[in-house]
């Protein structure tokens, strides 16, 4: 029973910058490979960038040289540094545990 919370979202201008994070707990946390996730208004939920527990990154190509994710194994927490933010980024975004289901999320918005 892994838990998942997200937070760090709120109401950015475009270039603006948010740092997301992500607790998860109930589960050998060092061992996980972990994800942030986004989902737009009527779109279907998309894959925004991942991080292994050797920290080893991949990153969707619309948010490449923007967003960086990173991860703290002691405190059971991943981020997402997100930078030069565009109203196209505009979305909830969820935090991704192997064992997990999907949290509550946390809204990200993206308007001048």
């Amino acid at each position: 029973q892994v838990q998942i919370v997200e937070s760090g979202g709120g109401l950015v201008q475009p270039g603006g910058s948010l740092r997301l994070s992500c607790v998860a707990s109930g589960s050998d946390f060092n061992l996980s490979r972990m994800a942030w996730y986004r989902q737009a208004p009527g779109k279907q939920r998309e894959l925004v960038a991942t991080i292994t527990k050797d920290y080893t990154t991949t990153y969707a190509d619309s948010v490449t040289g923007r967003f960086t994710i990173s991860r703290d194994n002691v405190k059971n927490t991943v981020y997402l540094q997100m930078n030069n933010l565009k109203p196209e980024d505009t979305a909830v975004y969820y935090c991704s545990h192997p064992l997990a289901s999907w949290g509550q999320g946390t809204q990200v918005t993206v308007s001048s």
